[in-house]
């Protein structure tokens, strides 16, 4: 965060020196740039812009109240956090000049650019920041559709399917089973089913110690894998199952009303909470937009994050094609103020400044024992690539208090970036 907004900001203010005609500079301040979507990406783009732009109009749309963090909501299903600490909402962009709208995107014309609401308003602009999220791919796993999330939660957008699979693991008996199945492709945080998985064995751990968890897993490997195996060993024993693709670990059909879930090889596992992280695409409202292509996702440039497919479109955060850079919170807050500085830029008259960016995503296995991932990358033309050399993850011979500083630093991360998009709200 730290190199990309040094990058990004040190840019702007050099590019910001050059003399511009008084003209380009009111057509700027005039510009209206709307902001769909208020979680890491879309909160950050509003409040980067507004810095940016004291006198710009920027409209950011959001249909809740207070936004739920997918980051951290792991702990609060261990029990480490209240739900109230993972979710934000919008009072301190209203106080820095933000119009902010509780309401849903319906519909999105690009070429009238326009934007259309669920409740009847239309907004003009003359830049879009969509950072719609994600959606599901209903039924790419048999028998998995928006019903069957009602009594197998996938949790994977935070909010009350969150709350429901809390409610699900506390009324789960002790020497319960609590089956996870987990996605391969593309999807948001690919660390965070395995630290799903330490929180819920530090929650059956402290309360229900006789119950086992069964991770079926359609991937061969997986993020930070020696690492949280490692600590499972140490902290839960054999509490923690893990089955890969060629043991049989990919699931291909759901029975939400028995709990079950049947692999591929025809093996079916009955859990008495069973969790589903299920085959993921960009959120609905970009396909409306017409900016994803036949991944679902959606096709960027690097440097501005503008749409490859409609201009004046910039997309941030997890529906898009950034890889290198993975699915994180902490990307699409550095994407957002890539798309921020590029959006000011142009509106400017001015060169869009070189865009860098930085990535670390911490995981917690246990109370004390954090560990992380790290990248650093940079636009080169319109694709983006990692610096070699400058990322890298927590060494595997690391002693206690070294996971316990890690673990510190993930919480430090988390108030710093909470404060950082959202401010006191």
């Amino acid at each position: 965060m730290i190199i990309s907004r040094r990058g990004i900001l040190g840019g702007v203010a050099a590019l910001g020196a050059l003399a511009m005609p008084g003209l380009v500079r009111a057509q700027a301040a005039a510009a209206h740039v709307v902001v769909v979507g208020g979680g890491f990406g879309g909160a950050t783009a509003a409040r980067y812009l507004r810095r940016l732009n004291p006198g710009m109009r920027i409209t950011l749309i959001e249909p809740t109240q207070r936004f739920a963090t997918c980051p951290f909501s792991n702990l609060y299903l261990g029990g480490l956090r209240e739900w109230d600490s993972i979710t934000h909402g919008y009072d301190d962009l209203r106080a820095a000049g933000v119009e902010v709208i509780h309401d849903l995107a319906q519909d999105i014309d690009g070429a009238a650019r326009r934007v259309v609401l669920a409740g009847g308003d239309v907004l003009d602009y003359d830049r879009l920041v969509l950072s719609p999220g994600i959606d599901f791919r209903w039924n790419a796993i048999e028998g998995y559709d928006e019903a069957a999330a009602e009594l197998v939660p996938h949790a994977w957008r935070a909010g009350p399917q969150t709350q429901l699979l809390k409610s699900q693991l506390e009324a789960m008996e002790d020497g319960g089973l609590f089956v996870m199945s987990i996605t391969d492709g593309a999807f948001r945080c690919p660390p965070g089913p395995y630290e799903r998985a330490s929180m819920v064995a530090h929650y059956l751990t402290t309360h229900k110690p006789k119950s086992k968890i069964l991770l079926l897993d359609s991937k061969e490997n997986f993020s930070k894998q020696a690492l949280f195996q490692q600590g499972w060993a140490a902290l839960y024993g054999n509490m923690i199952e893990w089955i890969s693709l060629a043991d049989d670990g990919q699931v291909v059909a759901i029975d939400a009303a028995n709990r079950t879930a049947e692999t591929n090889f025809g093996t079916t596992h009955r859990a008495d909470v069973l969790n589903v992280v299920p085959p993921q695409k960009a959120g609905w409202i970009a396909e409306r937009a017409g900016v994803t292509d036949a991944t679902g996702w959606v096709p960027v440039r690097g440097g501005s994050f503008e749409s490859e497919q409609v201009p004046h479109i910039h997309v941030v955060g997890d529906a898009t094609i950034a890889a290198p850079m993975p699915k994180s919170g902490f990307c699409a807050n550095a994407q957002a103020k890539v798309a921020a500085a590029a959006i000011s830029a142009e509106l400017a008259g001015r060169d869009t400044p070189p865009a860098s960016f930085a990535n670390t995503c911490y995981s917690l296995v246990g109370v004390d024992w954090g560990i992380s991932v790290a990248g650093v990358y940079r636009a080169e033309d319109d694709s983006i690539v990692e610096v070699e050399g400058a990322g890298g993850v927590s060494p595997i011979d690391a002693n206690a208090a070294f996971r316990k500083a890690e673990a510190a630093y993930g919480a430090g991360w988390y108030a710093a970036i909470s404060a950082d998009i959202w401010g006191r709200g």
